[in-house]
């Protein structure tokens, strides 16, 4: 019993280091969130916080993760695996991931922690490489649920709104004037307007 209620205690201690230390990244930015800074927001030593993630590499993944779940609960976009997607409603769906965006705007931090994680990730070894397989997959699920009728596979819609998301990230990190938000309404607007009828 003892065991069991440790083991219980370490998943409630792992899940107070990344809520704290989403916390940490959201207010002080990607370079304030050394492992010391979030060991020092939950009470713990460097190696204390690290006895529950193998590397900071992991610690920040998880992160990522949390930030995830936050969001799903928050905006509720839907993943594409689930319902039936004849009752899906486009115009929802549209404005759930505008307001994931506007949010991202207000968390420059962990925009940041995604986007130099994106990278690193491309190393199958990084601890985050498999994270972003599998979320780009439930993303593209989501977004292909939203593609017109008639003008391009939905694959490859998805793909294009994933390029079009990550990579507007990377442009308002080098300048924050770029209207992450507004740029993907008009995109979405245009990709979503019926063509003419032939006269």
């Amino acid at each position: 019993m003892a065991q069991r209620g440790s083991y219980a205690k370490g998943v409630a201690k792992r899940e107070e280091i990344l809520e704290r230390a989403l916390d940490v990244i959201a207010t002080e930015g990607y370079d304030g969130a050394s492992v010391k800074r979030i060991a020092e927001a939950v009470g713990l030593s460097q190696a204390g916080l690290l006895h529950y993630f193998d590397s900071k590499e992991e610690l920040f993944t998880e992160v990522l993760r949390k930030r995830d779940e936050h969001d799903g609960e928050q905006f509720g976009l839907p993943d594409g695996r689930s319902g039936d997607a004849t009752a899906i409603d486009v115009a929802v769906i549209r404005e759930s991931f505008l307001r994931v965006i506007r949010h991202n705007m207000e968390v420059p931090g962990l925009v940041e922690l995604f986007s130099r994680l994106a990278v690193e990730a491309a190393n199958p070894e990084h601890p985050a490489h498999d994270y972003f397989l599998e979320r780009g997959e439930t993303v593209r699920d989501g977004f292909a649920l939203t593609a017109p009728p008639g003008t391009m596979p939905p694959d490859v819609y998805a793909r294009i709104l994933q390029a079009v998301a990550d990579g507007l990230q990377l442009q308002w990190l080098v300048d924050p004037t770029v209207d992450m938000a507004g740029i993907v309404d008009q995109l979405l607007a245009t990709l979503q307007q019926k063509p003419a009828s032939a006269s």
